[in-house]
């Protein structure tokens, strides 16, 4: 199962099914833009005119990659409601994502249904990957102890990616899937740190953290939906109001300053107004944002995400 069929997902998704495995599962909420083209390889401009969401256009891809296997794209925004029944059935998951909550929550469906993951992500020229083994490893929670405030994190679309660091980080993570399938002995519990542009190369050993609350304790608050973002329709408005968990303090000034590279940006000490394409997102110290121009709540979720991080 991959979960997110950007850059990383459509490069392991690639040689998955290259690969021969039995059954793939693609899960993906966003649809492509002619950027995307950059870095994510199952795509191309027709797709952008058919207007096809990424699943969908990966799974017809794939397709014509081998026609033996089975292959199911599936167009979903991933969350705490509905995450177990997509990852029913699956060996082992990989994380094509760009946000840091929907991968707490795969830690949590992981260990708790006990099938391993490989975590992997890539933002600029720097990327890294680790896998995480129930029962056996460190998890995804033991090397990020504490939530980070959205407006914290880079995301693709604030600081852009060179495209081969999500290729190699896609490779590493599929070379670990296939031996994780295989049962080699050979599989990794490092987690490893790339840097193309610094030419660095580097393997942290990682242990167990013996607080860990999902790991060592068996609570997975993130399949609880306790820290999950919420969304609400704001009736007559056609927008769709974010809540992310927190509190959160976010710097406006900081934030303005990442978002003027993509779009118009005014903010004052109490709110930040962007606007992009024809949407508008209106951000509060807090956290919270208002997503204008749409009444598609997975939608705004992933344009919360891409601009403001999660």
């Amino acid at each position: 199962m991959v979960i997110g069929c950007g850059a990383l997902g459509t490069v392991t998704a690639n040689g998955l099914v290259r690969a021969g495995i039995g059954k793939v599962r693609i899960i993906d909420r966003d649809f492509i833009e002619y950027h995307n083209l950059q870095r994510q390889i199952l795509f191309d401009e027709e797709d952008i005119k058919q207007n096809l969401p990424k699943a969908i256009a990966a799974e017809r891809y794939l397709r014509k990659v081998n026609s033996t296997i089975e292959i199911e794209g599936i167009v979903s925004d991933v969350n705490y409601a509905n995450i177990e029944r997509l990852v029913e059935g699956a060996d082992i998951i990989l994380d094509g994502l760009d946000n840091l909550e929907t991968r707490l929550l795969i830690n949590d469906v992981s260990l708790k249904h006990k099938i391993p993951w490989v975590y992997g992500g890539a933002i600029a020229s720097a990327g890294m990957t680790m896998n995480i083994i129930p029962g056996k490893s460190a998890c995804y929670r033991c090397i990020n102890p504490r939530e980070v405030s959205g407006g914290q994190l880079l995301t693709c679309e604030t600081a852009g990616v060179l495209s081969p660091a999500p290729w190699i980080i896609g490779s590493l993570q599929l070379a670990e899937a296939l031996k994780i399938l295989l049962g080699a002995k050979e599989i990794s519990r490092n987690l490893v740190l790339i840097d193309i542009w610094n030419n660095d190369f580097k393997q942290l050993k990682v242990i167990r953290s013996e607080n860990c609350p999902a790991c060592r304790q068996g609570n997975y608050e993130f399949l609880e939906g306790k820290f999950s973002t919420r969304t609400t329709s704001l009736c007559g408005q056609n927008a769709i109001q974010v809540v992310s968990p927190g509190p959160y303090n976010l710097s406006l000034e900081e934030l303005a300053i990442r978002l003027r590279l993509l779009g118009e940006v005014q903010y004052n000490t109490f709110m930040l107004q962007f606007r992009v394409d024809h949407h508008e997102i209106v951000v509060f110290p807090d956290g919270r944002a208002i997503i204008k121009n749409t009444a598609d709540e997975a939608y705004a979720r992933g344009l919360y995400a891409k601009y403001i991080g999660a």
